[in-house]
């Protein structure tokens, strides 16, 4: 059995959104201890920002076809997804919205042949989990509701595009570990916490189970 993780933040240590991957992993792996876990990190190795555009242009303009390494890139990261059987992604969200390295990854991933928009919908229905950290609070009464451009969009991508069967853990006021200003609501951000761990741990689970069916 193969697990497909990705982790999008910049932060290796004290990152929320890894932190619940963690868990969810862990719950995984716990159900299938002799099982692979496939890593992808953009926090530390993004992804080339010119790679989509190569590629993409050589559709517009057949005479100057992309560089090999822009399609053998794009084969690696297709291969990935292709050969799980589950699927962790940890992002948090920068600026209200995905990451750019996780963009770049969907634009990438969209264009391959086969797990791509054009392909034959290879991942339909596998189990996915997604761990989501928020600095902030997002929620309906908030003053910053609907600011959260990040779950919406990776929803669509993730479910209703590449139709994987997703779950979310989920953890908000991540900012108030640290920053005096939210003092306040460090309450709130321990109680979101602990909950977006123990639906990390409830999915995980799930996942596995679902995976060896």
């Amino acid at each position: 059995m193969k697990l497909f993780r990705l982790d999008a933040s910049i932060r290796t240590e004290g990152s929320m959104s890894r932190a619940l991957a963690d868990t969810a992993e862990q719950a995984w792996l716990t159900q299938h201890p002799h099982g692979t876990v496939i890593r992808r990190d953009l926090g530390v190795q993004p992804l080339p920002g010119d790679t989509w555009t190569l590629l993409a242009h050589e559709v517009v303009n057949p005479d100057a076809p992309a560089p090999r390494e822009a399609h053998e890139l794009l084969d690696r990261l297709g291969t990935e997804l292709l050969e799980a059987d589950a699927f962790l992604f940890a992002v948090p969200m920068y600026n209200w919205n995905v990451p750019e390295q996780v963009k770049t990854w969907i634009d990438l991933i969209l264009k391959h042949p086969v797990a791509g928009v054009h392909g034959n919908w290879p991942l339909t229905g596998k189990p996915a989990i997604l761990t989501l950290s928020r600095g902030g609070g997002y929620g309906p009464g908030t003053p910053k509701e609907g600011w959260d451009h990040a779950t919406p969009y990776l929803r669509r991508i993730l479910a209703d595009v590449l139709g994987l069967d997703l779950h979310i853990a989920e953890a908000e006021l991540t900012h108030a570990f640290w920053d005096p200003k939210m003092e306040s609501l460090r309450e709130l951000a321990e109680q979101s916490m602990k909950t977006g761990h123990e639906q990390a741990a409830e999915h995980g689970t799930r996942a596995a189970q679902l995976t060896g069916a």
